[in-house]
C-alpha cells in the first residue's frame, strides 16, 4: 500500500535558485535526480519537490509513494477508487493519479521520495 513517504509540489520560478536557498537559508538537504529537485531538512522522511512553471487544474502536487505501486492501485480499485491516469512509465519514474471526491488529484509513484 502507500508508504510512509511523501512529496509536496512547491511551485518556483527557477529550480536551481530556489534550491540554493532551501540549502542556504534553512540548511535543508537537496536532491537532483532526473529532472526532481527535492529538498528536506535532516531526518525528515518527506520531502519539497521544487517544480518550474505551474500546476495544472485538479492537481494537487501532493506525491505518495509506494514499492508496489501496480499491487497499489490494484487495492485502490477494488474500494472503488477512481483514476484519473493509469499506471504510466516515464523516464523519471513510474506514476498513477488518483482524484479524491472533489476531484483534486494525487500522484501515487513508485518508490521512495
Amino acid at each position: 500500500m502507500i508508504g510512509k513517504s511523501f512529496s509536496v509540489a512547491v511551485m518556483v520560478s527557477d529550480e536551481k535558485e530556489a534550491a540554493k536557498w532551501y540549502k542556504e537559508k534553512l540548511g535543508f538537504n537537496v536532491s537532483v535526480h532526473e529532472g526532481w529537485t527535492t529538498v528536506w531538512p535532516e531526518g525528515a522522511t518527506s520531502k519539497l519537490h521544487l517544480c518550474e512553471g505551474e500546476l495544472e487544474p485538479g492537481n494537487t502536487g501532493i506525491g505518495l509513494f509506494c514499492d508496489d505501486i501496480e499491487k497499489t492501485v490494484s487495492e485502490l480499485k477494488k474500494k472503488g477508487a477512481k483514476f484519473s491516469k493509469e499506471i504510466t512509465k516515464e523516464s523519471w519514474g513510474t506514476y498513477a493519479t488518483i482524484q479524491d471526491p472533489y476531484k483534486n488529484e494525487l500522484w501515487l509513484l513508485k518508490g521512495s521520495p
